[in-house]
């Protein structure tokens, strides 16, 4: 367990990431998301993130009746606020914004002071909790001026009044995320997709300015949704069907990790964790199944001489690991 900024919230070194339950892409039942949640507690996972925006609330729901049956002082959870959900009489379904429920509401772009709480009412109740323990604005790209202006104002608030115990703010860039980094006292930033395998954009300023800030860096999308995790024709990278040259690099490094007894997934989600700005490593999954999987191969040591010879082969050009 690592401790988040100087927060004093915990969390472990592999997170479950609650998207997949929210019936991303897919549907997944109840049984199933309940499953999932289960066993990465038998995993000794004891961080779990979700948002609104995760099947309209599904996924806050499915997780929040999942952890209702351990000790809540045993596990930390996280949420999101900045889409606002509203009841939709619309109907149809939600696919275009890549979750398969009913469009039983519609997501309306919030920061402001007051829809900041209303947001974190809203998830506490689907939760089932009365707290959670990290709040992230969640992709203000479009809407900068508000998140720094009202947004992060507002959950400083809450963090002084001991609502929350961590803030900070969860993004697909690395950009803005540098920014509050370096302008605000933020606990943790959640970095989705910019340190893998294959994009270590992060790399430029934000994990240095994390390193020098003394604030957590968890790392979602360890593997591009898909690509890192199977690299074959028609696999997913940032949610889109891989470009070629993305998954003839991939499938090169999948080639590497078998020579060197590992599979690409464990090197995927090693190369994330060892960066000394990285408190947790994040992975989605929709079933007990990936979920061990994923446990399993977190717990695999990855040998020297495997980041080497990708340093060798132009395929890694980092330091990190060493």
């Amino acid at each position: 367990m690592t401790t988040l900024g100087s927060s004093g919230v915990r969390v472990s070194g592999l997170g479950f990431g609650a998207g997949a339950i929210g019936n991303l892409f897919t549907e997944v039942s109840d049984e199933q998301a309940h499953e999932a949640v289960t066993a990465a507690w038998q995993s000794g996972i004891r961080y779990f993130d979700t948002a609104p925006h995760y099947g309209l609330g599904l996924a806050e729901r499915r997780l929040g009746e999942a952890l209702s049956a351990f000790p809540r002082s045993e596990f930390t959870v996280s949420t999101k606020v900045g889409r606002r959900l509203e009841p939709s009489t619309d109907g149809g379904d939600d696919l275009a914004d890549g979750f398969a429920v009913p469009a039983t509401h519609r997501r309306v772009w919030d920061f402001s002071a007051d829809g900041v709480r209303r947001t974190l009412e809203a998830s506490l109740e689907r939760l089932g909790l009365d707290r959670v323990d990290v709040v992230y604005l969640h992709d203000p790209d479009d809407h900068a001026d508000e998140a720094f202006r009202e947004g992060y104002p507002a959950l400083e608030k809450l963090r002084s009044e001991g609502v929350v115990g961590a803030i900070g703010a969860g993004m697909n860039q690395a950009g803005m995320l540098t920014r509050f980094v370096r302008e605000t006292d933020v606990d943790v930033v959640l970095c989705a997709g910019r340190y893998t395998l294959l994009d270590q954009s992060a790399c430029t300023e934000l994990l240095p300015a994390a390193v020098e800030r003394g604030v957590s860096v968890v790392i979602g999308g360890p593997f591009n949704s898909g690509l890192l995790a199977d690299p074959r024709p028609g696999a997913t990278y940032d949610y889109a069907q891989a470009p070629g040259d993305l998954l003839e690099r991939a499938l090169r490094m999948r080639e590497v990790a078998e020579r060197h007894g590992i599979s690409l997934r464990a090197a995927a989600l090693a190369f994330c964790a060892a960066h000394p700005a990285v408190a947790s490593v994040l992975v989605g999954a929709r079933s007990a199944a990936e979920v061990r999987d994923a446990a399993d191969r977190f717990a695999t040591p990855v040998p020297p001489d495997f980041w080497q010879e990708l340093r060798d082969t132009g395929l890694l050009t980092t330091e990190e690991p060493s």
